[in-house]
């Protein structure tokens, strides 16, 4: 009788014992595999969720950016450029500046190439009685807006005041009943009324705008301006860097001052901020408690899949002891009908090893389905996650290897003690 044809029978014959090995081996490749199932799963799962929040966090800070730069430029100008000399308690007592600058500044600036402030305003303000209506307002001189050149050009947050004409507060065109289109006379010149203001409730309903060139002229203050009103980039506002704007301007106009006015813009893009960073905190710490899961998972995992292994390696082992004591008789009779060592040694191994890669296979099987059982049970969007993402196929290659090799390595020492039985005397005791 042939070998394979003598394992197959011992195989059906002690059926009980070949399961019980079988089984031992499809735990110790089980757990190993459902580990590392349930491992990828949560790796998998953490990649999903932090991308989704990721994406969450982008598109939040994408819209509070816009909301942001919208509120900024309804809230206008927010940077004040004045004299270094100007008195910031005359500034708030007048209500306008009373030193003076270059016209030529604000060219200069705009041509600088800084890029976290645009939308330069230069302007000259006095505070001036109005002899033909008896009246004492704000004057205020501004032409167009001076493009910065190194970035997009934008629409101007302010219409210029054309040439001869002036635009009234909304104070001073109701007390004079005045009209767009009427003419009027400031300082003996005549000026036709381009635009009446509704009411702001602020000083500039008892402002009036005339053309800048035209207020230089009135003022006896040529080619110079006492304030420059800028746009502060949406950007430097929510990462703080006022005090590089600052440096920059002053950099590039030495002796003046930068003013941050309109606290509620500042109030605004400081919420805007916070609401970010808390955005980005919640995907920092969601990455965290992922990772701590993983490695606590980890930690667990390199516990117990070992010491699974080692109890079914000795498991195994016991099988063994047990089946070479049942055929104590038999491996008697064949060693007396010639079989070799190496013959009773194959025997015994190649059961284990019929044993290891039927386990193998059947762990693998058993671990994957577990692995992503438990994975579904503890996580979300588990169904998302296609099966080649979970499995190695080098992985498996290899535990279809070791799954036999631990099988043959527990069951060596057994084979070998069969092999070294002396038939005669077995024989002699039955």
């Amino acid at each position: 009788m042939k070998i394979r044809h003598i394992l197959i029978k011992e195989m059906l014959y002690r059926w009980r014992s070949f399961a019980l090995g079988l089984f031992a081996v499809t735990v110790a490749v089980g757990s190993l595999i459902g580990a590392l199932t349930l491992l990828k799963v949560n790796e998998c799962q953490t990649h999903i969720i932090l991308h989704e929040k990721e994406e969450e966090t982008q598109k939040k800070m994408a819209v509070l950016k816009d909301e942001m730069r919208k509120a900024t430029l309804k809230l206008s100008f927010n940077l004040l450029i004045l004299p270094r000399e100007q008195s910031l308690r005359d500034l708030h007592m007048k209500g306008y500046p009373s030193e003076y600058m270059p016209e030529e500044y604000v060219t200069r600036l705009a041509d600088s190439g800084i890029v976290l402030v645009r939308h330069f305003l230069p302007t000259l303000q006095q505070r001036i009685k109005w002899p033909e209506r008896k009246r004492t307002i704000t004057l205020v001189g501004a032409r167009g807006e001076v493009p910065n050149l190194h970035k997009n050009p934008r629409k101007p947050l302010v219409e210029p005041v054309p040439e001869g004409t002036i635009v009234l507060g909304y104070g001073l065109h109701q007390s004079l009943d005045l009209h767009a289109g009427d003419k009027v006379t400031l300082l003996g010149r005549e000026f036709t009324v381009h635009k009446c203001y509704e009411e702001r409730g602020s000083k500039d309903d008892f402002t009036a705008w005339i053309h800048l060139g035209a207020a230089q002229e009135l003022l006896k203050k040529e080619g110079m301006i006492n304030a420059i009103l800028a746009l502060e980039c949406v950007c430097s506002q929510m990462d703080g860097l006022l005090p590089r704007v600052r440096q920059e301007i002053e950099k590039i106009l030495p002796g003046t001052q930068v003013i941050e006015q309109g606290t509620k813009a500042v109030a605004r893009a400081e919420a805007r901020a916070r609401v970010g960073r808390e955005a980005e905190a919640a995907v920092e710490r969601e990455r965290q408690h992922r990772n701590e899961m993983k490695s606590e998972r980890e930690l667990f995992a390199a516990i117990l899949v070992p010491l699974v292994m080692v109890a079914c390696a000795v498991w195994i082992g016991l099988l063994g002891f047990n089946n070479v004591r049942d055929r104590k008789t038999e491996i008697a009779i064949q060693r007396a009908m010639g079989f070799r060592t190496g013959q009773i040694l194959f025997l015994f191994l190649s059961k284990f090893l019929v044993m290891g890669l039927l386990g193998g296979a059947i762990g693998i099987i058993a671990g994957f389905g577990v692995g992503r059982w438990l994975g579904m049970a503890t996580e979300e969007n588990i169904a998302e996650m296609a099966t080649e993402k979970l499995l190695d196929p080098g992985l498996l290659l290899l535990v279809l290897l070791i799954a036999p090799a631990l099988s043959i390595l527990s069951g060596w020492i057994p084979a070998l003690i069969a092999t070294r039985q002396d038939p005669a005397v077995i024989l002699r005791e039955k």
